[in-house]
């Protein structure tokens, strides 16, 4: 448990590093190019996300459902898993350099499926970042490959503290890129060919660093992997087999977000859109990141050994562990935020208006940030046993809900209301996904205790009932809408910051006076954090 809990300090200090400096980022890039109401962010946004989609999937699907288990099972071999390493870098390089140069030779076609409701010239400024942006797919996916790598052998660090270094780098471009150009430069007909490529190629830069930062920290690793195109005889063939589920789920998942970003496409240049929903998603992402991956991680590592091993009783301890300590954090983040929407809303957008049309968008994907922490542990413990069909059977199930709901949006939500719409059925879907899984989980293992980790999350659920009060009652004393928190990025960061103090001195106090046995454990960890600081 203390390797456990050191990897998880680690991971944490390490992601919310990440994510505090991708909010300053994303700060820097709003007072750019503007986020909501912005034709020219949405082409940006929508240009730069295409990379990322497939990073998504390269590091949640293939690599964490079938190569973290594969390494830690081959690393028991002789060579500790050295021969299996180098094919697998060789094959990897190999296919992500095909798919990124396919990708990127058909920008102009993806761009015109997924902007297929922006203005002709939205589109062609899109299409001009797309051919800056698509060449980070490469980039992204050796990033994952090391980093999943390094993760399967107890290297926890390295993964999580390279995304500062593309920051930073994004930082100082973007800060530049408004010095010499200006700022909130949302009309598209000012952008030149110099200002793109300063733009498109700012952001590929961060993410090459990132891949290149990983690489320096391999000898931990104590292999030496070299160029290996013997492919057979490795167990590519069976790991292949077991892909092909998770390329299924990347369609699914893939034509999901695609009717997502056609459908809200049509509010792009007076409501909030494109820019809006994936900004809201960072901040959504930051308590995500921090609490549920840098727990979760050294869990899945761990669960993986235990199934291999055949040890089920150990697998269900290591689901109730790891969701009771995750939930205890994610509670009370959903409870921060979800009082103070409004003022963390105001971080990327450029106006106070902008953050109250805004923030319902952040609120409707808090709806989801517990289920989501919870699928996470229920689908990776599938993947420690090589199951990927049943991940498929209930993704496929949030996939379609995902679809649907995007389009009941489109007909019943006017166009102020459409980005908030599609964001709360991505929660809805992801209850109902939640649920399908935990049952389908049990069913396979003869239970996972899910009452105790049910208990509490309730217990947690109750004691943030007077926290987020105390949070709202804090926000409105600060003068609501209309008040400081509100008047400006940096205002509205600190804004976000004291509310969240607040929210969790009251979560904490209430929690000792429901005596959550949970919560030694949770300072345990806090404890670590402060001394490692």
């Amino acid at each position: 448990m203390n390797g456990l809990a050191r990897a998880s300090v680690l991971l944490g200090a390490g992601t919310l590093v990440s994510r505090v400096t991708g909010l300053v980022r994303s700060i820097v890039l709003v007072a750019v190019i503007g986020s909501n109401a912005s034709r020219v962010a949405d082409a940006f946004m929508l240009a730069n996300q295409l990379p990322n989609n497939i990073y998504a999937v390269i590091s949640a699907g293939v690599l964490t459902a079938v190569i973290v288990p594969q390494i830690v099972r081959e690393s028991a071999r002789s060579d500790g898993g050295r021969r299996f390493l180098s094919a697998l870098f060789t094959a990897g390089t190999v296919v992500l350099l095909v798919v990124t140069l396919v990708a990127t030779v058909c920008a102009p076609l993806l761009i015109a499926l997924y902007g297929a409701k922006f203005t002709p010239e939205q589109q062609a400024l899109a299409t001009a970042f797309a051919y800056w942006c698509l060449p980070q797919l490469f980039f992204y996916g050796l990033y994952a490959l090391l980093g999943e790598a390094l993760n399967a052998r107890r290297v926890f660090g390295p993964f999580t503290w390279a995304p500062v270094i593309n920051n930073i780098v994004s930082i100082v471009g973007f800060v530049a890129l408004m010095l010499v150009f200006g700022s909130d430069l949302t009309d598209v007909s000012d952008w030149t060919p110099g200002m793109i490529a300063a733009l498109g190629g700012t952001a590929t830069a961060g993410i090459v660093l990132q891949a290149v930062v990983l690489m320096l920290f391999w000898r931990r690793t104590g292999l030496r992997v070299r160029p290996d195109f013997r492919w057979r005889g490795l167990g590519f063939r069976s790991m292949a087999r077991l892909a092909g589920w998770t390329a299924l789920m990347v369609v699914v998942g893939q034509v999901a977000g695609y009717v997502q970003t056609l459908v809200v496409g049509a509010a792009s240049g007076e409501h909030p859109s494109v820019a809006v929903m994936q900004n809201a998603w960072l901040v959504f992402m930051l308590p995500y990141s921090v609490i549920v991956l840098s727990i979760g991680t050294p869990y899945f590592t761990q669960l993986s050994e235990h199934a291999s091993g055949g040890r089920t009783d150990d697998v269900r301890a290591d689901i109730v562990a790891s969701i009771r300590i995750m939930g205890l954090f994610v509670v009370a983040a959903t409870a921060a935020l979800a009082v103070a929407a409004v003022p963390a809303t105001r971080v990327f957008v450029n106006s106070a208006e902008g953050a109250g049309s805004a923030a319902p968008v952040l609120l409707a994907y808090l709806v989801g940030l517990i289920p989501l922490s919870v699928i996470f542990i229920v689908q990776r413990t599938f993947y420690a046993y090589d199951d990927t069909r049943t991940p498929f059977v209930f993704t496929v199930i949030q996939g379609a809900l995902v679809i649907g709901t995007a389009l009941l949006a489109s007909v019943l939500l006017p166009e102020e209301w459409l980005a908030a719409g599609i964001a709360l059925g991505q929660s809805l879907a992801s209850i109902v996904q939640v649920l399908v899984a935990s049952v389908l989980l049990s069913r396979r293992l003869g239970g996972i205790q899910a009452r105790l980790w049910l208990l509490s999350l309730a217990r947690f659920a109750g004691a943030a009932i007077p926290a987020a009060a105390a949070g709202w009652a804090t926000f409105l004393l600060l003068g609501g809408e209309s008040g400081w928190t509100v008047s400006d990025k940096l205002y509205g960061a600190l804004g976000t910051a004291l509310i969240g103090a607040v929210v969790g001195v009251v979560y904490l106090g209430a929690l000792v006076l429901l005596r959550a046995p949970e919560l030694r454990p949770a300072m345990g960890m806090l404890r670590r954090v402060i001394r490692r600081g």
